[in-house]
């Protein structure tokens, strides 16, 4: 049977289906190449105007905050006490391609040296060399490992040419440098709590926490701006929309030379008697420019190790002022025309029991009469209270009249944890009148040390209350803007009253009876008041004896004052226990150290017109490192006495004082006092000294270098 023949008609059925496949791929394609070209057009040329603002507002939701540089604080002579700097955190990337570990090995040991001379740990190289080997120990090539934080630019340039990296592309060693701000102070902890700190917060931006910094950070934070991105022909990039405004630089009335001389002689004192804390303020009579300004307390991480710290700012914080405040209660009854005669005699006694009511006021020494202006001289609570209860019978009328002087109300200093005194008014039927009799002398209230010192400026500047201040100027781009001198009250009192209240201060130094005879001198004369509080026991709520604030307030020279000083300590435990040899000491070394330095309108050496005080002899003043040179030199020329001085900083040994780790000015004061000359280079603390500790004497100077 001969073989069937394919069918034509089916291969052609095959084709045509195939072609209609095809077609209507082609349809499809050709119809999607369409749509999209359409919408192309239509996206790019019908619905630009749409496309563009919607890209322009997705543009500007991404705008961002630029933070602006904060502001300077300056000493009085433009010296830098604040400022913002760049560091860096220097990291090695192990991971880069180009990484030579081989080198590495090679030059860890000379790298770990270099880093060990400049940068010193604990441990030394050998810490260094345990460090840069721990990547290697790693499983995973770390791409971020950090070398060193917080370092300058300076100290990142000399890094740079440490063994391992000098000469190596940045591939081939993998030092990176993030940049970062930091804001920092030169002079260390000098005045630092009156300058204050700063703190970032969540959004990035610096503000200050306390001191000067947290009091005006509104001028030292300046004005953020905002940038945005914006299309460039090459790209989106950032465009400024509003620019940033730099802050302020805050000019302070501080000044470095008498800042660091109160520092010395309240450190120096602490030590001696061993006190828990002291505060001290300096501050130019007419002007109230507060020119010194130290907290000290002793550390209590080094109990009974002499080693004091800055800590509170307890100028501004309230206290029962003891004795201090009888000057303006006297002022005040002088004022009112109550007081007439400073000679006047009054009846003292035993003990005196003021309204007929509470406890009997007693004094601390015996008196059967004093004058007026005695009462101030020997301090006699009962001469007060008797003086003052016969004017001053309602604790609301006493209160009313203490704040018509302005002296209740915040000084507004520039200083942010400033407080205000606490006058209460009691009740009658709650022991009222007790309550107003104690405020007479000073119990019953609490007065911060820069409102003591107020007061007392006021008397010293012939009754005109000027405003205690640590801000003198402004400046920006230019722009100076001058802090004129203000008064918390024209006057406190009359100069009439002012004259009678400086007599009676002169007599608390210069008197016969005077309680703070020990403070004479032949060089500066003073004028002042003592001060003695018992503190409160926060468990039984009654006087601790065992635990007294010793203050003492006064100003210098006392003929033509110039500048005022307070000061307060607590809890002396050795040698010293009174207002006068302890706080009272202080403020005399600050003046007899200025008049050594010719900082009081005089000049420096009085050697041609000395004459002996046979009766200074006895005193045998004691003398600190900040004005040896000078005050040794006339004080032994003048009395034929060698003064005593008192050691601040390291002990002297054998050798060179190891001061590494130590501040410039205790560094200095170390070193000087074992006859050395001292140069420096660099802020912050002592990092390496040249020659090293324990080197001979006879090298006869020392080379400081200093790190933040």
């Amino acid at each position: 049977m001969a073989p069937r023949k394919p069918a034509k008609s089916n291969k052609k059925g095959k084709r045509a289906s195939m072609m209609s496949r095809y077609l209507i791929v082609s349809v499809f394609f050709l119809l999607a190449a369409l749509w999209i070209a359409y919408n192309t057009f239509k996206n790019s040329v019908i619905d630009a105007p749409h496309w563009n603002e919607r890209a322009k507002q997705e543009l500007n939701s991404t705008s961002t905050t630029i933070q602006p540089a904060r502001g300077d604080i300056l000493a009085a002579d433009g010296s830098v006490l604040a400022t913002t700097l760049q560091y860096y955190t220097l990291r090695m990337d192990f991971g880069s391609e180009g990484f030579h570990w081989k080198a590495f090995v090679e030059k860890k040991d000379s790298l770990a040296d270099s880093l060990a001379r400049y940068f010193p740990i604990p441990g030394g190289a050998t810490a260094w060399r345990d460090s840069l080997e721990a990547p290697l120990k790693r499983k995973r090539r770390p791409r971020g490992w950090r070398l060193i934080s917080n370092v300058s630019y300076a100290d990142y340039q000399q890094i740079k040419n440490f063994p391992f990296f000098k000469g190596r592309r940045l591939g081939n060693h993998g030092l990176l440098a993030e940049p970062m701000l930091r804001r920092r102070n030169p002079y260390g902890p000098m005045a630092k709590l009156s300058i204050g700190v700063v703190s970032e917060h969540r959004n990035g931006e610096i503000h200050g926490m306390s001191g000067l910094e947290y009091a005006l950070d509104s001028l030292l934070f300046g004005r953020a701006g905002t940038s945005k991105k914006v299309n460039f022909t090459r790209g989106i990039g950032d465009w400024v929309e509003t620019p940033a405004i730099r802050g302020w630089n805050v000019e302070s009335t501080i000044d470095v030379q008498m800042q660091d001389l109160l520092e010395n002689a309240l450190l120096d004192r602490l030590k001696f008697c061993r006190a828990e804390w002291g505060t001290a303020v300096l501050m130019e009579v007419a002007t109230g420019e507060i020119k010194g300004i130290c907290n000290l307390e002793e550390d209590p991480q080094h109990k009974g190790e002499g080693i004091y710290i800055e800590a509170m700012n307890r100028a501004v914080r309230r206290f029962e002022p003891g004795s201090v405040v009888k000057p303006l209660s006297m002022m005040i009854a002088i004022e009112d025309g109550y007081i007439n005669d400073l000679d006047s005699v009054i009846t003292i006694g035993n003990s005196f029991q003021a309204f007929g009511q509470g406890r009997a006021i007693t004094d601390s020494h015996y008196n059967a009469q004093l004058t007026v202006a005695g009462c101030i001289e020997q301090s006699s609570n009962i001469g007060m209270a008797r003086l003052l209860s016969r004017y001053y019978k309602s604790p609301q009328g006493w209160h009313d009249r203490v704040a018509q002087t302005g002296f209740l109300e915040k000084l507004k200093s520039g200083i942010g944890e400033e407080m205000a005194p606490w006058f209460p008014v009691v009740p009658l039927g709650s022991g009222g009148l007790v309550t107003l009799s104690r405020q007479f002398y000073g119990y019953g209230a609490e007065i911060p040390p820069l409102h003591t010192l107020s007061i007392y400026n006021a008397i010293a500047n012939g009754g005109r209350y000027v405003r205690p201040h640590l801000v003198k100027a402004l400046h920006r781009e230019g722009v100076d803007s001058i802090i004129p001198i203000s008064y918390v009250r024209e006057r406190a009192c009359s100069e009439r009253t002012a004259k009678m209240m400086q007599q009676c201060l002169s007599l608390v130094v210069n008197g016969d009876h005077g309680t703070a005879r020990s403070l004479r001198n032949p060089y500066v004369t003073l004028a002042g008041k003592t001060g003695t509080c018992y503190s409160v026991n926060p468990e039984t709520r009654q006087y601790d004896t065992a635990r007294k604030r010793l203050a003492f307030c006064g100003y210098f020279p006392a003929e033509e004052p110039k500048y005022s000083c307070v000061v307060l300590m607590y809890h002396p435990r050795e040698n010293v226990f009174g207002a006068a040899t302890t706080s009272g000491t202080v403020l005399r070394d600050v003046a007899i150290a200025m008049y050594a330095r010719g900082m009081l309108g005089n000049e420096s050496d009085y050697v041609k017109d000395a004459q002996a005080d046979e009766s200074y002899k006895e005193t045998k003043p004691t003398v600190f490192a900040s004005a040896a040179d000078d005050l040794t030199r006339i004080v032994k020329q003048k009395t034929g006495v060698q003064p005593k001085r008192l050691s601040s900083g390291a002990k002297v040994e054998n050798g060179i004082p190891n001061v590494c780790g130590m501040g410039l000015r205790e560094a200095v004061a170390t070193l000087e006092r074992s006859g050395l000359e001292v140069a420096f280079n660099g802020v912050g603390h002592v990092a390496h000294q040249t020659p090293a500790a324990g080197a001979p004497l006879s090298n006869g100077k020392v080379t400081l270098t200093l790190k933040p």
